[in-house]
């Protein structure tokens, strides 16, 4: 099956205490979105790229694109949550495809673990990259918190990939506004989602101190 891409790119600058959207914030003298949307086009069997932004910054990445390989790629304008803005983008989706859909801030997202998520979603139907926790986790209640067994939880990465007829259909039904990511919409429209090994390099940027790793990582 062909293989597509959401790249959603509607984040703010809030946590980042900047005015600049975080996709937008230069790492290595570059912006983060085209060092993400770099690395999926290393993948040279995806085929066709969606970038959704929010109407508001469409200027912007006219002009950050104005002469790179990405200056003609297909825009989808992003909506009020991520939800209604990869909506959006499925609507540029052909149906007969696999689509993976990935935050724009995770520009280390390794060709492995994209391989892996459309391999798995071409022969399951869906795939998400996950990683084990590192630290000791607890469940908070008010006023205690209680200790949690770590080794039977994961992590949640994109990319997230689906059979793109499939997670068409679940996008149609009513949003019950409780979705974090692409799988638990597919997940509660009665599909069942896959689980591959991510990499822990694939980092979600959205505050100064991951700026800092990320930095890191290209020294």
């Amino acid at each position: 099956m062909k293989k597509q891409m959401i790249v959603v790119a509607g984040g703010s600058g809030i946590r980042m205490g900047t005015e600049i959207p975080k996709q937008f914030i230069l790492l290595n003298g570059k912006a983060i979105l085209l060092h993400t949307l770099e690395r999926i086009a290393e993948e040279i069997e995806i085929e066709n790229i969606i970038l959704v932004l929010p109407e508001s910054e469409i200027d912007r990445w006219v002009a950050l694109s104005s002469g790179t390989k990405f200056e003609n790629l297909k825009c989808a304008l992003g909506g009020a949550t991520r939800y209604d803005s990869v909506k959006s983008g499925l609507k540029l989706i052909d149906k007969d495809a696999l689509v993976g859909i990935h935050d724009a801030v995770r520009p280390f997202v390794s060709q492995n673990t994209i391989a892996s998520c459309f391999k798995m979603a071409e022969e399951k139907g869906s795939a998400i990259p996950v990683v084990e926790l590192k630290d000791s986790i607890r469940r908070v209640f008010t006023g205690t918190s209680r200790a949690k067994d770590r080794t039977k939880f994961r992590l949640v990465q994109t990319p997230q990939c689906f059979n793109a007829a499939r997670i068409k259909a679940a996008y149609e039904k009513p949003n019950k506004g409780n979705f974090t990511d692409d799988a638990s919409v597919y997940e509660e429209a009665g599909n069942r989602i896959h689980l591959v090994e991510g990499n822990n390099e694939n980092i979600k940027i959205t505050s100064p101190e991951d700026l800092k790793i990320a930095a890191s990582f290209l020294s």
